[in-house]
Parts: C-alpha cells; sequence; structure tokens
C-alpha cells in the first residue's frame, strides 16, 4: 500500500530534473512544459472521485488493477509522444491511472485496522510520502545522465508493471461482499452529499488538507527562497530539502509510537498547536525583518514535524465513521486535500517579494486554518461522546 500511495507523487517529481531536455526534444517552450504538471495534479485530484465509488461497489483490488493498467499504458505514451500537447494529455491519463494509488491504499487500511492502528499504519504512508519528493529527482537526475527523459517514463511504466504483479497475485481483497454498495448515480450523490455536510469528517479532512496545503506552498516556493534570496547553492538545495523531508518523516514514525499510549485526537491537538506556533513565529520574524536562513530553517523543521503528526491523524479520524463508505471518502478526502495543495502552491508562485513572506505568510495561513478545523472536529467529537 506504501509503494502504491507513492505511485503518484512519483510521476511529478521524477521527471522534474528533465523540464530543459523535455523543452529541447519537443521543440517547445518552459511554461508548456510546466503546465503537464498542472495537468497532472488536475487529472488526480479530480480522478480520485471517480476511483472511490467503484472501490464500493466492486472492491479495493479492480480499480487498482484498472488504475495500474492505465498509469503503464500512459506512461508509455507520454515516452513515445513528439508532441508537447500530446504529452499534456497522455499525462492526464497517467494521472487518473496514478489516482487509485492515492484512494485505494487509505480504504484497505481503514478496513484492516479501527482508528488508532490505522493512525499507525498511515503513517508509513507518510514515511514513503515523504521520502519520494528525496529520492524522485536523484533518481531522474541519475537517468538522465545515462539516457533521454523518455527513459523516465519508461521507468515509470516499469514500476506500475511491477506493482500490478504485486496486486494480482499477493493482494487479498478487503473489501466484505456484504458491504459493497451499489453503483448508482443517485447513491454516489447522496454519498458525497453526506460527507460534505458531515460535520466532523469535513473538518478533520481540511485539517489535513491545509496542513497538506502547507506542504505544496513549501515545495512551491522554496527553491526561489533559498536559491534566490539566500543565495544557496543549488548544489546544496536538495540537502536543505531533505533534512525538512527527514523531519517529516521521523516525526510521522514518531507518532505512531506513541499511538500506542496516546489517542489520535490527543496528538493532533498538540501538532496543531505546534504548528501554529512555528508558522507564526516565523511570520512574524519577516515581518520584522530579522529572517535567516538559519532561523527559516528552524520554522520550517518545526512545521514539517508537526506535519508528520497531524497529516496520518486528521486521515484516520476523518475516515472513523465512514465503514460503509470508505472508497468515496478516502476519495473526498483526497480531492480536498489536492486542491487546497494546488491553491497554495500557486498563491506562493503568484506573490511575488524579495523576501521570505510569501512562504512564511502562507504557511502561516494555512497552519491556522488547519488549527481553526482541526479544535472544531475535536469538540464535536467530545459533544458526540
Amino acid at each position: 500500500m506504501g509503494l502504491l500511495t507513492a505511485l503518484g507523487p512519483l510521476a511529478i517529481d521524477m521527471y522534474l530534473p528533465a523540464f530543459p531536455s523535455i523543452v529541447h526534444g519537443l521543440h517547445t517552450t518552459e511554461g508548456k512544459v510546466e503546465r503537464t504538471v498542472a495537468s497532472y495534479l488536475l487529472g488526480l485530484a479530480l480522478a480520485q472521485l471517480v476511483y472511490g465509488p467503484f472501490a464500493d461497489r466492486y472492491g479495493r483490488k479492480p480499480p487498482l488493477i484498472i488504475g495500474l493498467l492505465l498509469f503503464i499504458g500512459a506512461s508509455i505514451a507520454c515516452g513515445l509522444t513528439d508532441n508537447i500537447e500530446h504529452l499534456t494529455l497522455w499525462r492526464i491519463v497517467q494521472a487518473f491511472g496514478g489516482a487509485c494509488g492515492m484512494v485505494i491504499p487509505r480504504a484497505v487500511i481503514r478496513d484492516n485496522f479501527e482508528t488508532r492502528d490505522a493512525a499507525k499504519a498511515l503513517s508509513v504512508l507518510i514515511l514513503v510520502m515523504g521520502a519520494t519528493p528525496i529520492l524522485a529527482p536523484l533518481l531522474g537526475g541519475q537517468v538522465l545522465l545515462l539516457g533521454s527523459w523518455r527513459g523516465l517514463f519508461a521507468i515509470m511504466a516499469g514500476g506500475g508493471l511491477l506493482l500490478l504483479g504485486g496486486v494480482i497475485w499477493s493482494m487479498r481483497e478487503s473489501l466484505p461482499p456484504g458491504k459493497a454498495v451499489a453503483l448508482r448515480p443517485g447513491i454516489i450523490a447522496r454519498n458525497y452529499a453526506a460527507l460534505l455536510t458531515h460535520k466532523r469528517f469535513m473538518c478533520y479532512t481540511l485539517a489535513g488538507g491545509f496542513g497538506s496545503a502547507g506542504l505544496f506552498a513549501y515545495i512551491s516556493g522554496s527553491a526561489r527562497v533559498f536559491i534566490e534570496i539566500y543565495h544557496v547553492d543549488p548544489r546544496y538545495f536538495g540537502l536543505l530539502f531533505g533534512v525538512n523531508a527527514a523531519a517529516l518523516i521521523i516525526a510521522s514514525q514518531f507518532s505512531a509510537r506513541l499511538l500506542n499510549r496516546h489517542t489520535p485526537e490527543r496528538l493532533l491537538k498538540i501538532a496543531q498547536i505546534t504548528l501554529a506556533c512555528a508558522t507564526l513565529a516565523g511570520l512574524a520574524i519577516t515581518l520584522a525583518g530579522g529572517m535567516t536562513l538559519s532561523l527559516l530553517m528552524l520554522c520550517l523543521i518545526g512545521f514539517m514535524a508537526s506535519q508528520g503528526f497531524v497529516s496520518p491523524n486528521a486521515a484516520a479520524l476523518a475516515l472513523a465513521d465512514q465503514g460503509g463508505r470508505l472508497g468515496v471518502a478516502s476519495a473526498l478526502l483526497g480531492t480536498l486535500q489536492m486542491l487546497c495543495g494546488a491553491a497554495s502552491g500557486m498563491a506562493v508562485s503568484a506573490w511575488q517579494s524579495a523576501t521570505p513572506l510569501p512562504l512564511t505568510g502562507m504557511l502561516a495561513l494555512c497552519a491556522c486554518l488547519s488549527w481553526l478545523f482541526g479544535r472544531i472536529a475535536l469538540r464535536d467529537g467530545k459533544r458526540q461522546a
């Protein structure tokens, strides 16, 4: 399940070092190549809404097989195309395939575990997803030393093929036949409408979603802040990026250990307070004109470590009461979090400044919104108890 979760992000990060090669190879512009990332993210967000109802009707395994076949075929087509418009189109298809790895693993985990153990398992997924942004660009860079950008898509197709074999031969179906939900438009619409009006589900989802939005803001704005404002040598940018990713990974595993003694609600409450404090401190220092690279790294590490607690616990709590519609709930959770992330990333990119204010400001906004929705959900849970 962890490797399946990494499939979608891998297809984003692995080909980032190949942008100049793609521009040259397809005789196009950098802007058009960058739009292939936006098209992939859009496809990834929308496709999750499709997989949810199918996973609740036909089980977890068949949609995974179909999604992986789509991903493999689209990856091959991306590697063979000679046209940037065709590449953009096939990237959307690739996203529709890769989205199966965003939706199904969360549902499978919730099929097998109650809330506390589900939070532990989701922490393992954070470990894999945290490592992917570090390793994927490095792998992509090494492939480019040996061959062309087309080889990157061949590797994506090969990875999808290996995962397809694993799903077919080693995965057992986790949806009990008696819990299958009819695949009718009315039922699907009612399930999504019920989730959108389910206070705790929406608040826990948005608590995790705005935390993830901070991550997207960091990914979008960190290169400009580190390299252009603080003049970090590009060769060392990956090191700073890796330190922050390591904070996310280590904290998520620490969260899994603490769940043996504490509830997900307690860990989420404390983590969101530290999340808000770290980012508000960064914003205050920036506005006072005293932000240095060292102080920024401390604030970012605090944010990343807190998010390592927020993400798995918020997801587990959001899915806790959705036993009859886990696929749909996982899909809506993923889509809302992806849309929050895309919005924050675009906001940071559009906010031009000679200071780190766009990054620290957006992180503080996302952290405060995450804290707000988390507090509403936790208070609602206490009243229900």
